[in-house]
Formats: C-alpha cells, sequence, structure tokens
C-alpha cells in the first residue's frame, strides 16, 4: 500500500468552518482517510486510533441522540452548529451577498468530498469491521440528552438533504435554508437558555432543553392580558417599538405560563428567551454584549421579580431598562412577572421614619421607580368562584375526566379550600390529584 492516494482530502484548507466543538474528533476523521493505507504509520496504531474515533462516535450519538451514518450526522451537526461570519448572517435573513459567499462555497465543497467519501475503504485497508457497525446506527429509540426531539430531527433531515445533493450549489441551498429556517449555534438549535456565572469568570449562556409545551390557547380566561401581551410581542418581532412588560397579581394565576407561551408561540418567528436570577442581574450588561448582533428577538424573563428592602440588585436592573449610557438593543426586551405590583417592599417608615431620612420622598420614589420602567404592567388576578369553576370544567374536558358536573365543582371547590384558594395553579393542582385517583373519579 502507499499513502499517494488522489482522493486526499484536506480539511486545513477550510477558512470558516473553523475551532468548532469536537475539532479534534473531526481532525482524527482526515487523517484515517488519507493514511489509513500509508506503510509509513504502524497498522495498530492506525486501527486504535480509528476504534477510538469510532467510540467518540457512539458517545455523540448516545447523546444528540443519532442514527443512521453517525459519520454524516456529525458533519451535519458541524454545519448546523458553527457560528461564523456566514452562518450567523444566513440566519433568519437568508444568505449574504458578497465575498463571504464564494468563501462559504468553497468550504462546503471540502465538506462534501468529507461526506462522499466512502469510509468503509478505511475498514478495507485495515482489515477491520469497524465503520460498517456506524454506518447504519440503530439507537434504539433514545431520544437526545442535549437537544429536544424536533431539533435533533432537523439535524438528521439536514444531513439526509446533504448526503443526496447533487453538487455543491445545491448542498450550498439545502445548508442556506437550515440557516434561514432555523438559525445556527446555540440561539439557532434553543429557544431558552439561562445563566452559569460564576465570580472572576466569564458568563455562560446554557440551553433549557426540557420547555413546557403550554400554549395561549391552554390558558383559560385572562382574554384581555393575553391580548396586551401578544400585541407587544408581535410589535417587538416587527421590528416595532414595544415595551418591557411587568405581569403581576395574585400567586397561581397564570402569569409565568403566559411568557412560557409567548415563547412556544412566537419561537418560529425568531423570539428566543434567557432567563436570569436576580443573584445574576450585574450580569445583565454581559448578557445584552451577547445578544445585541444576533438576527433574533430575546427576551431577558425574570420570574417571580421582587426585592427585600436591604436588597439593592435591583439597580443593576434599572440601569439596564432606562438609564444607562449604552443604548439598549433593538432585539432586547425585558418581561418580568412578581407578586408585587412595586416589585420592592415598601414599608410605612419610608414614610414615617424621618430621622433615618430626611428626604424621605426621595425613599419612596427610588423604591417606586423600578416598576414605572416597565412600559407594560398587566395584573393577574384570582379568579372568582364562577370562573375557577370554568377553569376547572375546560381542564377536566382537555384531559378527559369523565365525572358529574356538580359533582366535579364541589370536589374542586373542597379541594381548593384547602389547597391555596382560587387560582388557576389550584386548578391543575386539583386536575391532577383526580387524574391520579381514576379508580375514585372514572377517569
Amino acid at each position: 500500500m502507499t499513502g499517494g492516494r488522489e482522493d486526499r482530502v484536506n480539511t486545513r484548507k477550510l477558512m470558516l468552518y473553523r475551532n468548532f466543538k469536537h475539532q479534534e474528533l473531526f481532525d482524527d476523521f482526515e487523517w484515517l482517510m488519507n493514511n489509513a493505507d500509508n506503510d509509513y504509520y504502524n497498522q495498530d496504531d492506525i486501527v486504535a486510533l480509528l476504534y477510538e474515533c469510532v467510540n467518540e462516535l457512539l458517545e455523540i450519538a448516545d447523546s444528540y441522540g443519532f442514527e443512521g451514518n453517525l459519520y454524516h450526522n456529525f458533519l451535519g451537526f458541524i454545519l448546523a452548529n458553527n457560528e461564523n461570519a456566514f452562518s450567523t448572517s444566513s440566519e433568519i435573513t437568508g444568505a449574504p451577498k458578497g465575498t463571504v459567499n464564494q468563501i462559504a462555497i468553497h468550504d462546503f465543497a471540502i465538506f462534501k468530498q468529507l461526506m462522499d467519501y466512502d469510509l468503509r475503504e478505511i475498514d478495507k485497508a485495515l482489515n477491520v469491521d469497524a465503520i460498517s457497525m456506524i454506518s447504519d446506527y440503530k439507537n434504539d429509540g433514545k431520544t437526545s440528552k442535549v437537544f429536544n426531539k424536533r431539533v435533533r430531527d432537523r439535524i438528521c433531515e439536514l444531513t439526509k438533504l446533504l448526503e443526496n445533493a447533487a453538487d455543491v450549489s445545491e448542498y450550498y441551498r439545502h445548508v442556506t435554508d437550515f440557516y434561514k429556517a432555523y438559525g445556527v449555534g446555540s440561539f439557532g438549535l434553543h429557544k431558552a437558555f439561562r445563566l452559569i456565572s460564576h465570580e472572576g469568570e466569564e458568563t455562560q449562556i446554557i440551553p433549557v432543553t426540557s420547555i413546557d409545551h403550554v400554549y395561549l390557547n391552554d390558558l383559560v380566561g385572562y382574554e384581555l392580558q393575553k391580548k396586551k401581551l401578544i400585541e407587544n410581542t408581535e410589535a417587538f418581532i416587527a421590528g416595532k417599538q414595544a415595551n418591557n412588560v411587568l405581569l403581576y397579581g395574585d400567586a397561581g394565576t397564570g402569569k409565568s405560563s403566559s411568557i412560557k407561551a409567548i415563547l412556544n408561540e412566537y419561537y418560529g418567528k425568531g423570539l428566543r428567551m434567557i432567563e436570569v436570577y436576580k443573584h445574576q442581574f450585574d450580569r445583565l450588561s454581559d448578557i445584552i454584549e451577547t445578544v445585541k448582533n444576533r438576527n433574533y428577538k430575546f427576551i431577558i424573563y425574570m420570574d417571580d421579580l421582587s426585592f427585600e428592602d436591604f436588597e439593592i440588585e435591583y439597580k443593576y436592573l434599572k440601569a439596564v431598562i432606562e438609564g444607562g449610557l449604552g443604548k439598549k438593543p433593538e432585539n432586547v426586551l425585558i418581561y418580568a412577572t412578581s407578586n408585587r405590583r412595586h416589585l420592592i417592599k415598601e414599608s410605612f417608615r419610608d414614610k414615617d421614619d424621618v430621622g433615618q431620612d430626611i428626604h424621605k420622598s426621595d425613599t419612596v420614589q427610588e423604591k417606586l421607580s423600578l416598576a414605572s420602567r416597565f412600559g407594560l404592567s398587566i395584573y393577574y388576578g384570582s379568579p372568582d368562584k364562577k370562573q375557577f369553576n370554568t377553569i376547572v370544567s375546560v381542564l377536566a374536558q382537555k384531559y378527559k375526566i369523565t365525572m358529574d358536573e356538580e359533582k366535579l365543582y364541589h370536589e374542586a371547590n373542597v379541594w381548593e379550600l384547602n389547597h391555596g384558594g382560587l387560582s388557576g395553579r389550584t386548578a391543575m393542582q386539583f386536575i391532577t390529584y383526580l387524574l391520579g385517583r381514576d379508580d375514585l373519579y372514572g377517569v
């Protein structure tokens, strides 16, 4: 055997698609393609490298839920996940114009060569049977630990299209269509995120892979509240002026569910959400700096927002919402929920304790000013008895609970008296109780 084949692959010529996750595995496969039949190297060492590569592909398949040709899925994942000048420009708005297009085509030609290469040639050169085991892999129905099923399926669908692409121009079209439809990288492939932040370290924005599949039609009542939230969100997505939003009111009335529903409704139109806790407010500027130039609309979500009178984190929030030197990007809004209308705990001492604060009105205004910086405040009040029964009835129909209406309402009213009072949350908890007691209630 010799190492002088004419079909050598040189991925070092890649200009845009570089420095991605699993780069070492990518490079090792290129080396195997070019050197598996080269007598210069010890065959046992080459076989050992091949098995290491196959093992890593199997680990990736287990994490991401891939099946079929695992190497091709790996290449599809790289293309779907790599953020670069071309891919980030292509997301949402479509392929960019200019020289970067030609550079992308150059890289896609290399990827197509990799995908067209029959890896079984490595098996033949080494007289082993490793590649064949990952060429038509079955994962026994396992789902992704990293992506939700929808995202995993999209990557697998992209891979199938690329496998069958007749030429580089068709390859280019499939990849750019994917970017335009779904975006690229973490922000493209996921809808919700949270922060990992440690003192002295860079803030990381990581995906939340499991989101409640709640939609606005699932929320019974509160039609005016939902209408206001929808109008503001649609204006935001359309690039029009929109307000930061505070949803406040009684516990268990659907404030948090409304925001989750908004995310599920408008994710397909480029809406993304980042959940931030108040102890992370000092990282808000970092978040905004990270997302300001992406072609998505970001809602920074703060759930159950409130401050005790000794807490000062609200000052970071005030500066970000309105008042800092830097202009808040047009693709960022803040949506928050709270049981408190004014967010910060107030006491009669604020008004009466002259000895502690000569300018007592300034103290009160300082606390009230945070809530006033949310341009849109939407109140969610507890339902009355009739509205509560309606919520219970709708939920019972949704979950196919068969029970006499009078008995259903009676049991629901007994439940709410002992479990938190009249609210949508209490109604759902009652339905959950019934679903677990089908022997008693004929579910």
